[in-house]
């Protein structure tokens, strides 16, 4: 769609327009659909975002090895309870909330990989509280969708947004960077500030492995979608703070590629490294491969 965010956002400084709507004209152009069915599609998007959310907080889904789940429920009936997060009351929905997206794929549910379905939880988890937060509508969310989408083409053609070619910077922190993308613009920050979001998110993400326990999205994965909303929401505040990047949005983008290329292919998805090789790691891998029962198996 774009070669670089710079093109992206001096497109939408010299048209003084928001960078969605970059987006969706790029986006009618290149498919070949009108306006109205794109848009459509993409709200469709939304509405399975916000079913799998609303799927993983209202009840425990846990996953069929049985090694997660019902993480995000808990923590949810913890803050409806009245308990008082240290980390906020917004934050600490948005993370229960991205888990449980992530919790539901796990579960065999249904999601919309946001740019994949190990990352899936961050973008709703974030656009869907802010809504709650700031009582945005579902178009503005819509098109906060299209934000992130050109943010993730451009990752995706620069560097990658698989763990198995890039590890976990290239997933969780291309989900993570595409939401900042989009909550800038939801709260009135301009183009640039997007772009500085989106590398300052990327820049305290870049060398992260990709270690899945049993080579299942599950363990750490679930966890580390949390870990991706709280990246964005400080990359978020900074940014619309007027805070900076010293390295520019795309040279952190190539940065990860990178970082991707040169990375011990044990921690790009293989299940061979970091938390996998672990003991505790081997041991569940060892249980799930002979098949024994959830229960036995305990939570890692």
């Amino acid at each position: 769609m774009f070669d670089s965010l710079a093109e992206l956002i001096t497109l939408a400084e010299a048209q003084g327009q928001p960078i969605h709507e970059i987006a969706i004209a790029r986006e009618v152009e290149q498919s070949g659909r009108d306006r109205q069915t794109v848009w459509e599609l993409m709200h469709n998007r939304l509405l399975v975002m916000r079913q799998s959310t609303e799927e993983g907080v209202s009840r425990p889904v846990e996953s069929l090895s049985g090694i997660s789940g019902g993480a995000a429920w808990r923590l949810w009936q913890r803050l409806e309870e009245g308990y008082q997060p240290i980390t906020g009351p917004l934050l600490s929905r948005a993370i229960a909330r991205a888990m449980a997206v992530n919790e539901v794929n796990s579960g065999m549910g249904c999601i919309v990989a946001t740019p994949t379905a190990g990352s899936a939880g961050i973008l709703p988890g974030v656009l869907l509280t802010l809504q709650e937060a700031y009582g945005f509508s579902d178009a503005q969310l819509v098109n906060a969708l299209f934000t992130a989408s050109s943010v993730g083409a451009v990752i995706a053609r620069r560097a990658s947004i698989s763990g198995a070619a890039g590890g976990c910077q290239a997933e969780t922190g291309s989900a993570a960077a595409m939401a900042a993308a989009a909550a800038v613009e939801l709260l009135g920050g301009t183009p640039r500030q997007s772009g500085q979001a989106v590398a300052i998110t990327l820049k305290n993400m870049l060398g992260l492995v990709c270690d899945p326990v049993a080579g299942l999205v599950e363990v750490p994965c679930v966890k580390r979608n949390a870990a991706g909303a709280a990246q964005c929401f400080i990359a978020v505040d900074m940014a619309m703070a007027g805070i900076e990047s010293v390295i520019p949005p795309d040279e952190v983008i190539d940065a990860m590629a990178r970082i991707g290329r040169l990375m011990d292919p044990r921690f790009k998805e293989t299940a061979e490294g970091g938390l996998a090789a672990t003991p505790t790691g081997q041991r569940l891998a060892q249980m799930i491969w002979q098949g024994k029962p959830p229960e036995e198996l305990g939570p890692a």
